[in-house]
């Protein structure tokens, strides 16, 4: 096994998903494929990047709407390297992106918390 290639997110709509992670988070589309059965096989991710994708699967019952926005408990679940924070950090909040904190300079490197449209934690990092 060489790598994660899917990490699956929870969503309540394929395509407001889509324009969130497309437009304000800057992801690239890889696929959205009509699966016939009304389900559709969506992937983003990072735009550049080879590595892992996310697979936005709209939910289809009760207890899958239940998890939307809350898949990982309420703490950061999420982490999104950048090589340029301020810049990226700008960018998505002239988008719209949810900034929970003011940006911080640990140890490890810059980093400020913010929520997708559904509410799940992710970190916005830049390693030092």
């Amino acid at each position: 096994m060489s790598h994660i290639a899917l990490i699956t997110l929870v969503v309540r709509d394929y395509d407001e998903a889509i324009a969130f992670y497309t437009d304000a988070l800057g992801f690239e589309l890889v696929e959205d494929t009509d699966r016939g059965d009304g389900s559709r096989w969506v992937v983003v991710r990072p735009r550049g990047t080879g590595t892992a994708s996310l697979l936005l699967a709209r939910a289809k019952n009760e207890a899958e709407r239940a998890s939307v926005g809350a898949q990982t408990g309420g703490r950061v679940g999420f982490f999104l390297y950048t090589e340029d924070f301020a810049a990226d950090h700008a960018r998505m909040t002239t988008a719209g992106v949810r900034f929970l904190e003011e940006p911080r300079h640990e140890a490890y490197g810059s980093v400020a918390v913010f929520q997708d449209l559904y509410g799940n934690r992710w970190d916005l990092l830049q390693p030092a």
